[in-house]
C-alpha cells in the first residue's frame, strides 16, 4: 500500500506561524540596524573630520575649526561639506566660551602649532549609550571614550 505524499494541515500551520513571526520581527531588527549604522556613520565622520582638521592646521599653518551646530543638527570642518546628524541621535558639545555662537554652533579650533581650543563632543544613541570625542587643548590630539547609559 502506498502512502500519499504531501504536507499535513498541522505542518502547514506551523510553517505559516513561523513566517508570521519572522515578518513581525523584521521591521524591529531593520530599525535597530539602521540606527546603529547612522550612529557609526556620524561617529566616524566626526572623528575623521576632527583629525583631518588638526592635520590641515599643522600643514597649512592656519587655524581650522570643527563646528557642530546643535540647533540645525549639522557638523563640518572649515572648507569641507556640511553633514547632517540623523534625528534619533543626540549630540552635546563642551567647548571654550569664545567658541560658542548665538546660532547654536560650538567650535573646536585647531591651531597651527598643534594645539587646539579643546573640548568634547558627545554622540548619544536613543538608549543613552554613546561616545565622547575629546580634543586635548595642549596637543590637539583627538581621543574617543565610551559613554554608558
Amino acid at each position: 500500500m502506498r502512502r500519499a505524499r504531501g504536507f499535513t494541515l498541522v505542518e502547514l500551520l506551523v510553517v505559516f506561524a513561523i513566517f508570521a513571526l519572522l515578518i513581525g520581527l523584521v521591521p524591529v531588527a531593520f530599525e535597530r540596524m539602521r540606527e546603529s549604522a547612522q550612529y557609526r556613520d556620524v561617529l566616524r565622520g566626526m572623528l575623521a573630520d576632527m583629525r583631518s582638521a588638526r592635520q590641515r592646521a599643522l600643514a597649512g599653518r592656519t587655524d581650522i575649526a570643527f563646528t557642530v551646530n546643535l540647533d540645525q543638527r549639522r557638523y563640518h570642518t572649515d572648507g569641507q561639506p556640511v553633514r547632517d546628524i540623523p534625528e534619533p541621535l543626540q549630540v552635546r558639545a563642551t567647548v571654550a566660551g569664545s567658541e560658542l555662537s548665538s546660532q547654536g554652533a560650538a567650535s573646536i579650533r585647531f591651531l597651527p602649532d598643534g594645539g587646539a581650543t579643546g573640548g568634547s563632543v558627545e554622540i548619544l544613541r536613543p538608549s543613552g549609550a554613546g561616545t565622547r570625542l575629546r580634543v586635548d587643548w595642549l596637543s590637539g590630539h583627538v581621543t574617543q571614550e565610551a559613554l554608558l547609559p
